[in-house]
Protein backbone atom coordinates (compact mmCIF):
# COMPACT_ATOMS: atom_id res chain seq x y z
CA UNK A 1 0.00 0.00 0.00
CA UNK A 2 1.05 3.70 -0.53
CA UNK A 3 0.67 6.35 1.84
CA UNK A 4 1.65 9.69 2.13
CA UNK A 5 1.86 11.90 4.76
CA UNK A 6 1.03 15.44 4.75
CA UNK A 7 1.72 17.89 7.52
CA UNK A 8 1.46 21.71 7.14
CA UNK A 9 4.12 22.44 9.45
CA UNK A 10 8.23 23.39 9.76
CA UNK A 11 8.99 21.06 11.13
CA UNK A 12 7.86 17.78 12.55
CA UNK A 13 10.04 14.43 13.43
CA UNK A 14 7.04 12.53 14.62
CA UNK A 15 5.05 12.65 11.07
CA UNK A 16 8.48 11.71 9.29
CA UNK A 17 9.00 8.85 11.56
CA UNK A 18 5.30 7.49 11.17
CA UNK A 19 5.66 7.73 7.14
CA UNK A 20 8.78 5.82 7.48
CA UNK A 21 7.64 3.14 9.12
CA UNK A 22 4.51 2.81 7.42
CA UNK A 23 6.84 2.75 4.08
CA UNK A 24 5.29 6.03 3.05
CA UNK A 25 6.66 9.23 2.15
CA UNK A 26 6.04 13.00 4.33
CA UNK A 27 5.82 16.32 2.89
CA UNK A 28 6.20 19.33 5.03
CA UNK A 29 3.62 21.32 3.22
CA UNK A 30 4.81 25.20 4.68
CA UNK A 31 4.55 28.70 3.69
CA UNK A 32 6.48 30.06 6.09
CA UNK A 33 7.33 33.66 4.13
CA UNK A 34 3.36 34.23 4.73
CA UNK A 35 3.18 33.96 8.29
CA UNK A 36 0.23 33.99 10.48
CA UNK A 37 -1.04 37.29 10.77
CA UNK A 38 -4.88 38.08 10.37
CA UNK A 39 -4.08 39.61 7.03
CA UNK A 40 -1.81 36.65 5.35
CA UNK A 41 -2.48 33.17 6.81
CA UNK A 42 -5.68 32.44 4.50
CA UNK A 43 -3.12 33.03 1.52
CA UNK A 44 -0.80 30.71 3.34
CA UNK A 45 -3.61 28.18 4.13
CA UNK A 46 -5.21 28.22 0.49
CA UNK A 47 -1.62 27.94 -0.95
CA UNK A 48 -0.74 25.05 1.28
CA UNK A 49 -4.49 23.87 0.07
CA UNK A 50 -2.78 23.88 -3.54
CA UNK A 51 0.30 22.61 -2.84
CA UNK A 52 -1.46 19.74 -1.16
CA UNK A 53 -3.92 18.40 -3.85
CA UNK A 54 -0.69 18.98 -6.23
CA UNK A 55 1.11 16.40 -4.07
CA UNK A 56 -1.43 14.11 -3.65
CA UNK A 57 -2.69 14.09 -7.44
CA UNK A 58 0.94 13.48 -8.67
CA UNK A 59 1.55 10.49 -6.11
CA UNK A 60 -1.77 9.10 -6.28
CA UNK A 61 -1.29 7.31 -2.76
CA UNK A 62 -4.05 4.74 -1.67
CA UNK A 63 -3.96 6.26 1.88
CA UNK A 64 -3.26 9.15 3.20
CA UNK A 65 -2.24 10.91 6.99
CA UNK A 66 -2.94 14.58 8.25
CA UNK A 67 -0.99 16.21 10.94
CA UNK A 68 -3.82 18.49 12.77
CA UNK A 69 -3.97 21.26 13.66
CA UNK A 70 -4.04 23.38 11.51
CA UNK A 71 -7.54 21.75 10.55
CA UNK A 72 -7.62 23.29 7.19
CA UNK A 73 -4.93 19.97 6.28
CA UNK A 74 -7.53 17.65 7.61
CA UNK A 75 -10.06 19.56 5.35
CA UNK A 76 -8.22 19.66 2.31
CA UNK A 77 -6.88 15.91 2.54
CA UNK A 78 -10.52 15.02 2.93
CA UNK A 79 -11.69 16.43 0.08
CA UNK A 80 -9.07 14.14 -1.85
CA UNK A 81 -10.11 11.48 -0.28
CA UNK A 82 -13.59 11.47 -0.98
CA UNK A 83 -12.99 12.37 -4.57
CA UNK A 84 -10.41 9.39 -4.85
CA UNK A 85 -12.02 7.30 -2.96
CA UNK A 86 -9.56 6.40 -0.32
CA UNK A 87 -9.06 6.46 3.49
CA UNK A 88 -7.51 9.52 5.25
CA UNK A 89 -6.02 9.64 9.17
CA UNK A 90 -5.93 12.19 11.03
CA UNK A 91 -2.61 12.89 13.07
CA UNK A 92 -3.99 14.90 16.17
CA UNK A 93 -1.86 16.82 17.85
CA UNK A 94 -3.18 17.70 21.08
CA UNK A 95 -3.65 21.37 19.85
CA UNK A 96 -6.07 20.66 17.28
CA UNK A 97 -8.49 19.76 20.62
CA UNK A 98 -7.15 22.03 23.63
CA UNK A 99 -5.48 24.81 22.02
CA UNK A 100 -7.33 28.32 22.40
CA UNK A 101 -7.10 28.98 18.43
CA UNK A 102 -8.61 26.07 17.07
CA UNK A 103 -11.59 26.46 20.12
CA UNK A 104 -13.91 27.60 17.59
CA UNK A 105 -13.67 25.36 14.90
CA UNK A 106 -14.02 22.21 17.24
CA UNK A 107 -16.80 21.73 14.95
CA UNK A 108 -14.78 20.89 11.88
CA UNK A 109 -12.34 18.75 13.91
CA UNK A 110 -15.57 16.28 15.17
CA UNK A 111 -16.56 16.09 11.23
CA UNK A 112 -13.77 15.46 10.47
CA UNK A 113 -13.00 12.50 12.96
CA UNK A 114 -16.30 10.59 12.26
CA UNK A 115 -15.01 10.37 8.44
CA UNK A 116 -11.70 9.52 9.11
CA UNK A 117 -10.55 6.02 8.92
CA UNK A 118 -8.57 6.57 12.57
CA UNK A 119 -7.62 9.42 14.54
CA UNK A 120 -4.51 9.11 15.94
CA UNK A 121 -4.18 10.72 19.47
CA UNK A 122 -1.71 10.70 22.35
CA UNK A 123 -4.42 9.86 25.49
CA UNK A 124 -7.35 8.44 26.43
CA UNK A 125 -8.94 11.97 27.21
CA UNK A 126 -8.60 12.55 23.11
CA UNK A 127 -9.67 9.51 22.26
CA UNK A 128 -12.83 10.23 24.08
CA UNK A 129 -13.60 13.08 22.33
CA UNK A 130 -12.80 11.56 18.86
CA UNK A 131 -15.23 8.55 19.59
CA UNK A 132 -18.09 10.75 21.44
CA UNK A 133 -17.91 12.80 17.94
CA UNK A 134 -18.66 9.43 16.52
CA UNK A 135 -14.88 8.68 14.95
CA UNK A 136 -12.21 6.12 15.63
CA UNK A 137 -9.37 6.53 17.74
CA UNK A 138 -5.84 5.22 17.89
CA UNK A 139 -3.86 5.50 20.44
CA UNK A 140 -0.23 6.72 20.06
CA UNK A 141 1.46 8.46 22.88
CA UNK A 142 4.59 8.53 20.71
CA UNK A 143 6.97 7.56 18.03
CA UNK A 144 10.20 5.80 17.94
CA UNK A 145 12.52 9.06 17.16
CA UNK A 146 15.80 7.92 15.51
CA UNK A 147 17.88 10.73 14.22
CA UNK A 148 20.15 10.21 10.58
CA UNK A 149 23.04 12.55 12.02
CA UNK A 150 24.24 13.34 15.26
CA UNK A 151 26.50 16.74 15.62
CA UNK A 152 28.54 15.76 19.14
CA UNK A 153 27.86 18.58 21.07
CA UNK A 154 31.00 20.01 22.86
CA UNK A 155 30.10 20.43 26.48
CA UNK A 156 32.17 21.42 29.89
CA UNK A 157 32.51 18.87 32.75
CA UNK A 158 28.98 20.41 35.01
CA UNK A 159 25.81 19.21 35.13
CA UNK A 160 23.73 19.59 32.19
CA UNK A 161 20.17 19.87 31.35
CA UNK A 162 18.78 20.62 28.18
CA UNK A 163 15.84 22.20 28.33
CA UNK A 164 13.09 21.56 25.62
CA UNK A 165 10.77 24.08 25.01
CA UNK A 166 9.23 26.86 22.53
CA UNK A 167 8.61 29.43 24.79
CA UNK A 168 4.93 28.50 24.29
CA UNK A 169 1.59 29.93 27.08
CA UNK A 170 1.74 26.63 28.73
CA UNK A 171 5.23 26.27 29.28
CA UNK A 172 6.45 27.62 33.27
CA UNK A 173 9.55 29.48 31.98
CA UNK A 174 10.09 32.00 34.62
CA UNK A 175 10.27 29.32 36.99
CA UNK A 176 12.58 27.07 35.46
CA UNK A 177 14.75 30.29 34.92
CA UNK A 178 14.08 30.99 38.45
CA UNK A 179 15.22 27.25 39.71
CA UNK A 180 18.27 27.28 37.26
CA UNK A 181 19.36 30.52 39.20
CA UNK A 182 19.42 28.49 42.95
CA UNK A 183 22.03 25.92 40.51
CA UNK A 184 24.80 27.42 39.49
CA UNK A 185 26.95 24.78 39.01
CA UNK A 186 24.42 23.08 36.28
CA UNK A 187 24.03 24.51 32.74
CA UNK A 188 21.31 24.73 31.42
CA UNK A 189 21.00 24.74 27.66
CA UNK A 190 17.15 26.28 26.39
CA UNK A 191 15.81 25.10 22.72
CA UNK A 192 13.11 27.06 21.33
CA UNK A 193 13.54 30.69 18.99
CA UNK A 194 14.07 33.41 21.40
CA UNK A 195 12.25 35.98 20.45
CA UNK A 196 9.74 34.54 21.20
CA UNK A 197 10.81 35.10 25.01
CA UNK A 198 9.65 37.73 27.41
CA UNK A 199 11.74 40.23 26.99
CA UNK A 200 12.09 40.68 30.70
CA UNK A 201 12.85 37.53 30.79
CA UNK A 202 15.65 37.77 28.31
CA UNK A 203 17.03 40.62 29.93
CA UNK A 204 17.78 38.72 33.35
CA UNK A 205 19.10 35.35 32.36
CA UNK A 206 21.22 33.91 34.82
CA UNK A 207 24.75 32.71 33.90
CA UNK A 208 24.14 29.12 33.70
CA UNK A 209 21.53 29.37 31.43
CA UNK A 210 22.09 29.36 27.44
CA UNK A 211 19.62 29.87 24.73
CA UNK A 212 20.52 27.69 21.70
CA UNK A 213 17.63 29.32 19.51
CA UNK A 214 16.05 27.09 17.03
CA UNK A 215 18.92 24.22 15.99
CA UNK A 216 18.74 21.78 12.90
CA UNK A 217 17.96 18.46 13.60
CA UNK A 218 21.24 17.22 13.98
CA UNK A 219 22.37 19.80 16.34
CA UNK A 220 19.19 18.73 17.71
CA UNK A 221 20.03 15.41 18.28
CA UNK A 222 22.99 16.24 19.65
CA UNK A 223 21.92 18.05 22.44
CA UNK A 224 19.63 15.23 23.32
CA UNK A 225 21.80 12.64 23.42
CA UNK A 226 25.05 14.37 25.10
CA UNK A 227 22.96 16.29 27.88
CA UNK A 228 22.74 14.31 31.24
CA UNK A 229 18.32 14.65 31.20
CA UNK A 230 16.25 16.65 29.31
CA UNK A 231 13.88 18.94 30.69
CA UNK A 232 10.23 19.88 28.97
CA UNK A 233 7.51 21.36 31.40
CA UNK A 234 3.78 21.96 30.70
CA UNK A 235 1.24 23.20 32.60
CA UNK A 236 -1.86 21.86 30.61
CA UNK A 237 -3.10 18.86 31.60
CA UNK A 238 -3.44 16.07 28.33
CA UNK A 239 -0.39 17.05 26.41
CA UNK A 240 2.17 15.12 25.13
CA UNK A 241 5.70 16.08 25.44
CA UNK A 242 7.29 15.46 22.34
CA UNK A 243 10.95 16.37 23.81
CA UNK A 244 10.73 13.80 26.39
CA UNK A 245 9.67 10.97 24.26
CA UNK A 246 12.44 12.12 21.77
CA UNK A 247 14.85 11.80 25.05
CA UNK A 248 13.96 8.54 25.88
CA UNK A 249 14.45 7.13 22.68
CA UNK A 250 18.24 8.52 22.66
CA UNK A 251 18.29 6.74 26.21
CA UNK A 252 18.37 9.83 28.36
CA UNK A 253 16.40 10.41 31.54
CA UNK A 254 13.98 13.45 31.65
CA UNK A 255 11.79 15.66 33.82
CA UNK A 256 8.62 15.88 32.88
CA UNK A 257 5.25 17.63 34.48
CA UNK A 258 3.36 16.03 37.09
CA UNK A 259 0.13 15.36 35.35
CA UNK A 260 -1.46 11.37 35.15
CA UNK A 261 -0.80 11.61 31.34
CA UNK A 262 3.11 11.99 31.70
CA UNK A 263 3.26 9.61 34.83
CA UNK A 264 1.89 6.93 32.81
CA UNK A 265 4.03 7.72 29.29
CA UNK A 266 7.30 7.95 31.46
CA UNK A 267 7.07 5.84 34.37
CA UNK A 268 10.77 4.87 34.65
CA UNK A 269 14.16 7.07 34.17
CA UNK A 270 11.59 10.20 34.49
CA UNK A 271 11.11 12.63 37.94
CA UNK A 272 7.73 14.19 37.56
CA UNK A 273 7.46 18.09 39.17
CA UNK A 274 4.61 20.64 39.64
CA UNK A 275 5.63 24.18 38.26
CA UNK A 276 7.41 25.66 40.76
CA UNK A 277 11.29 26.54 40.79
CA UNK A 278 12.24 24.70 44.34
CA UNK A 279 10.01 21.78 42.70
CA UNK A 280 12.32 21.91 39.42
CA UNK A 281 15.77 22.94 41.23
CA UNK A 282 14.65 20.03 43.70
CA UNK A 283 14.41 17.08 40.56
CA UNK A 284 17.75 18.34 39.09
CA UNK A 285 19.24 17.60 42.58
CA UNK A 286 17.70 14.52 42.51
CA UNK A 287 18.54 13.67 39.09
CA UNK A 288 22.50 14.22 39.67
CA UNK A 289 22.32 12.38 42.75
CA UNK A 290 20.50 9.31 41.64
CA UNK A 291 21.77 9.70 38.23
CA UNK A 292 23.04 5.77 37.26
CA UNK A 293 19.20 4.66 38.53
CA UNK A 294 17.27 7.05 35.84
CA UNK A 295 19.84 6.30 33.06
CA UNK A 296 19.04 2.30 33.40
CA UNK A 297 15.32 3.54 33.74
CA UNK A 298 15.12 5.24 30.68
CA UNK A 299 16.58 2.93 29.02
CA UNK A 300 14.24 -0.14 30.21
CA UNK A 301 11.83 2.33 28.97
CA UNK A 302 12.71 2.66 25.34
CA UNK A 303 12.53 -1.08 25.32
CA UNK A 304 9.14 -1.54 26.43
CA UNK A 305 8.48 1.73 24.24
CA UNK A 306 9.91 -0.07 20.97
CA UNK A 307 7.48 -2.98 21.98
CA UNK A 308 4.41 -1.47 22.27
CA UNK A 309 5.01 0.34 18.65
CA UNK A 310 5.39 -2.80 16.80
CA UNK A 311 1.39 -3.46 17.85
CA UNK A 312 0.59 0.15 17.01
CA UNK A 313 1.86 0.00 13.65
CA UNK A 314 -0.17 -3.39 12.83
CA UNK A 315 -3.33 -1.43 13.94
CA UNK A 316 -2.40 1.90 12.11
CA UNK A 317 -2.10 -0.37 8.92
CA UNK A 318 -5.14 -2.29 9.08
CA UNK A 319 -7.09 0.75 9.85
CA UNK A 320 -6.36 1.96 6.45
CA UNK A 321 -6.72 -1.29 4.82
CA UNK A 322 -9.48 -1.41 2.29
Amino acid sequence: MTITYISWASHCSRSDHTARELGGVSHMVYLGWLGSHPLTVGFKYAGQCWKTWSILRRERPQAVFVMVPPVFAGLTVWLYAVTSRIPFVLDAHTAAYLHPRWAAWQWLQRALAKRAATTIVTNEHLAAVVRQAGGRATLVPDVPITFAVVEPLQRTAEFLVAVVCSFNYDEPIAEILDAARTLPDVKFMMTGNPRHLAPELKSSLPGNVTLTGFIPDSAYAGLLTSADCVMTLTTRDHTMLRGAYEAIYQGTPVIVSDWPLLRSAFDQGAIHVDSSAPAIAEAVRRMARDYDDFRAGAAELRRRKMDRWAVTLTELRAAVTV
